[in-house]
């Protein structure tokens, strides 16, 4: 009889152990934060001979997916694309009221733009926003600066813009 007690215990306090488990995880919600990210756009004020604005196009259009890859790399936010009639897709490009119904179009609830100037051969800045399109609310304004005007400064750059996104967007 104290066998069958024991083991009767030993079943509640298992099942009562996998209720408290199950009530104390969090719950994961079932679709990743949707988040558009624009194109970017790219001031070069260096006053440089040599022409690279065909150099400066590819990097920015690289910088903006880049950005894109982080954001989605780990399954927690889904980047979705901005249709817009013309490229680039900004709101400097276009109408700022064209351009945030075509971040609203994208079905998405947040939307990632901004710039970058070179203002020397050595440095660049970098301006962009993150507003939250259901709550019309401004959740992040940061300028980065970074070196150098080459792949691996545009690569370095668009990694950090990922991680501070990251870091301001809502958790999943």
């Amino acid at each position: 009889m104290c066998i069958v007690r024991s083991c009767g215990r030993i079943i509640a306090m298992a099942g009562l152990a996998a209720l408290c488990a199950a009530v104390a995880a969090p719950a994961r919600s079932a679709a990743p934060l949707t988040i558009a990210v624009a194109d970017f756009d790219y001031t070069d004020t260096s006053g440089e001979v040599n022409d690279q604005a065909a150099a400066h196009r590819a990097r920015v259009a690289q910088f903006a997916d880049l950005v894109r890859e982080n954001l989605s790399a780990r399954g927690d936010y889904q980047v979705l694309p901005l249709d817009c009639p013309e490229h680039p897709c900004t709101p400097i490009n276009m109408r700022p009221d064209d351009f945030i119904a075509a971040a609203r179009r994208s079905g998405a609830r947040f939307v990632v733009y901004g710039g970058i100037r070179k203002m020397s051969t050595l440095v660049q800045w970098g301006d962009f926003e993150l507003l939250d399109l259901q709550g019309e609310k401004l959740l992040l304004q940061r300028t980065v600066s970074f070196r150098g005007d080459n792949d691996e400064a545009f690569r370095r750059a668009a990694a950090f813009v990922g991680d501070t996104l990251r870091e301001a967007m809502p958790k999943p």
